[in-house]
């Protein structure tokens, strides 16, 4: 996966002419090792290697500038991992972050330039550009962004579509102003413009139209510590072709997500959940494009509730139920219990829990005249985790049963599990080396062995003054 970005020769100025900067590197280092034996098909094994690596660097020139850098890159040492890599290439890399940041004296006012990711009311957004926010008077925020969208290279996607794609995106806006109400909450509106080249404007017209115009309203509603509210709905404002005559015109209402949260005592609490989304509008749930099939016109909703009793810190018993709805896939309900206990005198926390899906009637593809089964599965978990001095274990095994066998996707199958175990050691507090070892079985494969040895550490800054390095 390659993303397009122009802005480094910035970075590398501003830090080749900084002095007396505070850098810090971090990163994590992963190496993977498992077997695979699918009915059908010849054995394989994969080994990817996979390096996370950031840079902070701070007080460029003066304590306000900083520069700020993450990304990654894989390699695969065995047979290809990836589902995109039948082009030959067994390397991917992405540079997910790179900006730098000045922070001003008043007002908590920022500025950033580069790659970054910006979350507000409408949704979140890689850029590669400008954004900028700031604190005003009366419990005013305002914040805006500009640039290029990041486009990634999509493998479902050839031809024209690939191309009709990157010239329909061609910059992306957003703004948001938000009132903080004391002892109340936040209120926020927010509008987004992802692209400007409707599908029309294509020297080959495509019916696909990637462009987006949004606005949203979000809110936090938090009077009291044991009351919390919060979500958001965006509206499609964006104008779209006539609906063909016989057709249901679709809503403009792109997404409605809202949680709440009551917790009357230190000892009970209670959550519920309401979602609904419009994926014509919203793009199924996400404004990373290349996730997601966007041929899709239907409809989600879902809604849910749950009920905690206890504490973290000792026993808490948690009783949750879901009801989602997929326009062309259909319906399904999830119930159950989780329980955490945290053992008292030590560090041992385990836990186990027991649910039931509740799905009939799913179909097996988003084709309408697809035949359908049902999906209905009992899920059993059970899991630990031990810390002792620098050493810290765990161990989590889960377990599906489903009723209907069947079912074409899963292959004849009517159980699958997966049992992990991990190790870990904290050598020093800039260092640690983890392990984990997996077996199972699944739809896909008969059975499967995953080996993961996982490097974390941190040089430099703030930790490293006193001789440290």
């Amino acid at each position: 996966m390659k993303t397009r970005f122009r802005l480094l020769p910035l970075f590398a100025l501003a830090a080749g002419a900084a002095s007396g900067q505070e850098v810090s590197v971090y990163g994590s280092t992963l190496a993977q090792l498992w077997k695979s034996e699918t009915p059908g098909f010849d054995k394989a094994t994969y080994a990817p290697a996979t390096q996370f690596l950031g840079i902070d660097a701070l007080n460029l020139g003066t304590e306000r500038l900083s520069l700020h850098l993450f990304g990654w890159g894989m390699a695969d040492l065995a047979d290809q991992s990836r589902y995109n890599g039948a082009n030959g290439s067994k390397t991917q890399g992405d540079l997910s972050f790179g900006y730098l940041q000045y922070r001003f004296p008043t007002a908590n006012a920022e500025l950033k330039a580069g790659r970054f990711s910006v979350n507000q009311a409408v949704g979140i957004e890689q850029v590669d550009g400008l954004s900028a926010r700031a604190d005003l008077r009366g419990g005013f925020t305002v914040s805006a962004f500009a640039g290029q969208p990041v486009l990634y290279k999509n493998p479902l996607q050839t031809g024209h579509e690939k191309n009709d794609y990157a010239f329909q995106r061609n910059w992306i806006a957003g703004a948001r102003i938000g009132l903080r109400v004391p002892k109340v909450g936040e209120f926020g509106l927010s509008y987004l413009q992802d692209g400007q080249n409707a599908a029309k404007d294509l020297p080959r017209p495509s019916e696909t139209d990637y462009t987006r115009r949004q606005v949203g309203l979000d809110l936090r509603i938090s009077p009291v510590a044991a009351f919390d509210l919060s979500g958001r709905t965006v509206f499609d404002v964006a104008k779209h072709p006539e609906t063909p005559a016989g057709e249901t015109k679709p809503s403009n209402i792109a997404e409605h997500d809202y949680q709440v949260s009551v917790r009357p005592t230190d000892l009970f609490a209670l959550t519920g959940t309401v979602t609904e989304r419009n994926y014509r509008a919203f793009y199924a749930g996400t404004n990373l494009h290349s996730l997601f099939n966007q041929h899709e016109k239907g409809k989600f909703s879902a809604y849910g509730a749950g009920l905690v009793f206890g504490t973290a810190a000792k026993l808490q018993v948690t009783a949750d139920f879901r009801h989602t709805k997929r326009e062309i896939y259909g319906e399904a309900n999830r119930f159950g219990v989780d329980a955490k206990w945290a053992v008292a005198g030590t560090k041992i926390v385990a836990g186990a829990g027991i649910h039931q899906v509740s799905a009939p009637d799913a179909a097996a593809s988003p084709d309408p005249e697809s035949l359908r089964y049902g999906t209905s599965h009992s899920e059993a978990r059970l899991w630990a985790m031990w810390e002792t001095g620098k050493l810290s274990f765990s161990g989590d095994g889960i377990y599906y049963k489903f009723k209907d066998s069947t079912n074409p996707n899963l292959y004849g199958k009517d159980a699958m599990f997966e049992l992990v175990v991990s190790a870990g050691y904290q050598a020093t507090p800039e260092f640690k080396v983890a392990g984990d070892l997996a077996y199972g079985a699944n739809a896909f494969a008969k059975s499967e062995t995953r080996g993961l040895l996982r490097l974390e550490y941190r040089f430099g800054g703030p930790a490293a003054k006193g001789g440290k390095k």
